[in-house]
Parts: C-alpha cells; sequence; structure tokens
C-alpha cells in the first residue's frame, strides 16, 4: 500500500508525464550571473559569416549552393539567413540571397 502511495504522491504531483521532465541546466532560458542568456546568438557565428561573404560574392546564390559550398546540411542556413537578413546584412530576392550596403560594393 505504502508503495502505491508514494506512486500516487509522484505522479500527482508531476505534471510533465513520464520521460517529461527536465534536466538541471539544459534549460535553453538558463541566465548567467550578469542576467544575460547564455550561448551564442543567432547568427553571429563564423559560418554565418562565411555565408554572408559566400552572398557577397555570389549575388542570387541560393541556400541550397550556399550550404554544398559550406558543406554543411542546408538546416543551419535556414535559420541564420533570414536573421542576416533582420540584421540589414543581406536581402531575399526570389529565391537567392543577396548583399545588402557595403557588402553589396554599395558606399
Amino acid at each position: 500500500v505504502k508503495r502505491l502511495e508514494d506512486a500516487h504522491a509522484a505522479l500527482a504531483g508531476s505534471r510533465r508525464g513520464p520521460g517529461r521532465g527536465r534536466r538541471a541546466g539544459t534549460g535553453s532560458s538558463r541566465r548567467s550571473s550578469n542576467g544575460r542568456r547564455r550561448g551564442r546568438r543567432a547568427g553571429g557565428g563564423t559560418r554565418a559569416t562565411q555565408a554572408q561573404k559566400l552572398v557577397s560574392d555570389n549575388p542570387g546564390i541560393t541556400i541550397g549552393e550556399l550550404a554544398k559550398r559550406m558543406s554543411i546540411t542546408p538546416n543551419y542556413l535556414y535559420r541564420v539567413m533570414p536573421q542576416l537578413e533582420q540584421e540589414g546584412k543581406v536581402r531575399k530576392e526570389d529565391k537567392g540571397w543577396h548583399a545588402v550596403g557595403a557588402e553589396a560594393g554599395v558606399e
């Protein structure tokens, strides 16, 4: 009976269900002691810079072509390219990407 009561108490206290609990330290909203989020900011890595340079050198390049030239899967670029667009570094035109501003040779 005690084991059943313990099991019931454990289930009643947890609304996540089996196998859905969070492990300590894995949440994406974890903050460091200074209040900032830990981890890299989207679009700020070396590959983002590499993608931006390839776009500048190859106006109209697609994500698939970028991925092949960078030897990576396109999944990363589908997240990074819109971020670079929000930052005003590239723009999408039809299926291709183009550099914006100084990167495009405009001074």
